[in-house]
């Protein structure tokens, strides 16, 4: 199963609130959820946060999250009637595409130790560039092994995904980014208490800088709004889950 993210900003002289809005209420019920081949769908708005980990001069205002089976259906649905004269046609109306990332990963479900069945509220999504001189198979394995054990002991946190980009990405080169990492909190505050904590300061931290390229960590608070799919109170089974 394919997880792909992908940031979007407001085209020039758009509000944050206009760009959202339609986005929401518009381009995906009205497009993108047509698409065929795309299983699920959810956008991630942007709300305001102080102290996000790593550069957060990211113009972006959301984040589209889509599952797809595999490649050749991707490849369909970038073909489909429905993207190329729907979604796709609609994007200049109200984004800043040229701005647009995208990553095509594989998630990974991190076991976490206060997980509830509801996981509304706030989401924490980062992007994650390797540090210089770490392999592909290494971040991937360290990742995996050593950081996201240690993020999945933050207080407060509800659910973990660490997604890593699939091979695909490196086929012409160096992928933009290695990985996007998600955490749910209860809502902000309780996101903000959890940057603040010892153990994020003293233990996640140092064990990011080590695995990522500091200067090439972004984040993005947000709320999720599902277009296609579970709810927000539902697992939507698409991430491959890992055992201690």
């Amino acid at each position: 199963m394919i997880h792909q993210f992908i940031l979007a900003a407001p085209k020039p002289g758009m509000t944050t609130a206009d760009f959202q809005d339609y986005w929401q209420h518009v381009h995906a019920t009205r497009y993108a959820r047509r698409i065929p081949q795309i299983e699920r769908y959810l956008i991630d708005l942007r709300i305001p946060f102080d102290t996000l980990p790593g550069r957060s001069a990211l113009p972006h205002q959301g984040i589209a999250e889509i599952w797809l089976e595999n490649e050749e259906t991707q490849l369909a649905s970038l073909q489909s009637s429905e993207f190329l004269d729907g979604a796709r046609r609609d994007e200049p109306k109200w984004a800043a595409f040229w701005l647009t990332i995208v990553v095509d990963t594989t998630a990974h479900e991190i076991p976490v130790t206060s997980a509830t069945g509801n996981h509304a509220g706030v989401k924490l999504t980062t992007l994650l560039k390797r540090a210089p001189g770490t392999s592909v198979q290494d971040y991937r394995r360290n990742s995996l092994e050593r950081y996201a054990p240690l993020v999945s002991e933050l207080p407060g946190l509800r659910r973990h995904l660490h997604c890593h980009a699939r091979d695909g990405s490196y086929a012409f080169g160096e992928a933009r980014f290695d990985g996007v990492e998600q955490l749910w909190f209860d809502d902000a505050e309780s996101l903000r208490t959890a940057l603040a904590s010892e153990h994020f300061l003293e233990r996640v931290l140092p064990a990011r800088q080590a695995l990522a390229d500091d200067g090439q960590v972004f984040s993005l608070a947000a709320t999720e709004h599902w277009v296609i799919g579970p709810s927000h109170s539902q697992d939507d089974g698409s991430a491959q889950t890992l055992t201690a």
